[in-house]
């Protein structure tokens, strides 16, 4: 992906019971729909973390962001941290690693 001047990176830390209740697939799911790349990975120190790193547009970032406050059906979000930057276009798709 080639950034665009006012593409942004947003970095979220979200904090609850966000694994093992299909939470990296509701943002993939999100983020594609969105036109977004980045990743989205547990957090294997702390069962209780996921980390969210998009690249794209503001608007759709702040879309995102507002799905990740909420998170899918069984997750409980109970804290976010969120970071924004300019992007670096270091992604290509958006993919669940781990």
């Amino acid at each position: 992906m080639v950034a665009l001047s006012n593409d942004k990176r947003l970095q979220v830390i979200v904090i609850g019971r966000v694994q093992g209740v299909g939470f990296r697939m509701f943002v993939q799911d999100h983020a594609e729909r969105l036109g977004l790349v980045g990743f989205v990975r547990n957090d294997w120190t702390d069962r209780r973390r996921v980390e969210v790193v998009a690249e794209g547009a503001q608007a759709e970032l702040e879309e995102l962001l507002r799905h990740l406050q909420e998170g899918p059906g069984g997750a409980r979000v109970e804290d976010i941290q969120v970071f924004w930057d300019q992007a670096q276009a270091s992604f290509t798709s958006f993919k669940v690693t781990t």
